[in-house]
């Protein structure tokens, strides 16, 4: 039973959040709200855009407004496994030689993993036990990583040159995708503004702990969902699958492989986070709404006519969402 007390508090404390990323990142609110939600729901965000467009340096503000510790890990095609874990390293002390645990930059609260789809596969998947069961093991020992942990990973257009798609265990592994598009004409302005005059970007301080994020994420959990919701979610993603009985013709068209069961808890734990950042006390449709195409655009795999013909996950979602009854 959440407390009016405690709901009143953890909402206000991620208004601060909020207005304090605001004060760096022009624009962009859809981003940042899913990388809030993203961080309520203990998953991970993975924003896709052209470089230039700030995901690098919303990751960091993020960060330095949560007060966390950061790493930055640069994805690229030489890139190994171990430059991201860590490896056991030979040292001598007093004489004797022993190995120890390097600890390697996915050892932080807050990871960018940024252009990760310019590393090889193999290298991608590095991330797997980290982003999924917040452990990593190396050799025969298990380290277990500290809460609150997020990975935020940045991807260039699968169609940029350099580039690698990711493997569906690992893109899976994402609750939420946000697409980071070019700003407006007024934003655009402001980051020009901001960038060139007075002392330029200032990352901001701290205004939320570890406690409140963790504290904010049991209230989160809380939040009820009315059944005939819940079985909505499960019909939305059950449409999403071509041979299904509630899929629409253009699902069964062009898509080979609809959402997971992570995609149905992503979609029920995005909207009740979806709800606690609007300050309401139960998920509403809406609130499904507002995270439905981020929480599945990634895990849609399109079968060879859709590949051909250039379909848009985010199309066909939007056929999904209007054809799917909620009784």
């Amino acid at each position: 039973m959440i407390s009016e007390q405690d709901f009143q508090a953890a909402t206000t404390t991620f208004g601060r959040l909020r207005s304090s990323i605001a004060e760096v990142i022009v624009g962009h609110d859809n981003v940042v709200r899913f990388a809030l939600i993203s961080l309520l729901c203990k998953g991970n965000v993975l924003f896709e855009g052209v470089p230039g467009l700030g995901k690098t340096l919303l990751v960091r503000t993020l960060a330095s407004a949560l007060g966390l510790k950061f790493s930055r890990i640069q994805f690229t095609p030489d890139l190994m496994p171990a430059d991201i874990v860590g490896t056991d390293i030979l040292t001598e002390e007093n004489g004797h030689r022993r190995f120890s645990f390097a600890a390697g930059p996915v050892f932080a609260n807050v990871i960018l993993a940024d252009e990760i789809n310019r590393a090889t596969p193999k290298t991608q998947s590095a991330l797997l036990e980290a982003m999924e069961e917040r452990t990593v093991t190396v050799g025969a020992k298990t380290y277990t990583l500290e809460e609150p942990y997020i990975v935020l990973a940045t991807q260039n257009p699968i169609e940029m040159e350099g580039t690698y798609p990711l493997p569906e265990a690992q893109i899976d592994r994402f609750l939420l995708k946000a697409k980071v598009t070019f700003p407006s004409l007024g934003d655009l302005v402001q980051i020009t503004e901001r960038n060139t005059e007075g002392l330029g970007i200032q990352l901001p301080e701290a205004t939320a702990t570890a406690s409140d994020i963790l504290t904010a994420r049991q209230i989160v959990r809380a939040i009820p969902i009315a059944a005939a919701l819940r079985e909505y979610i499960g019909r939305l993603v059950l449409a999403t699958h071509p041979e299904s009985e509630y899929s629409p013709s253009q699902i069964k068209e062009y898509v080979e492989y609809g959402g997971s069961p992570r995609a149905a808890i992503a979609l029920v734990m995005g909207a009740k986070a979806h709800a606690f950042l609007a300050g309401e006390i139960n998920v509403r449709r809406e609130d499904i709404e507002a995270v439905f195409n981020a929480a599945l655009t990634h895990r849609l795999v399109l079968n060879f006519r859709g590949e051909a013909e250039g379909v848009s996950s985010d199309t066909l979602l939007d056929e999904v969402w209007k054809k799917t009854a909620t009784t």
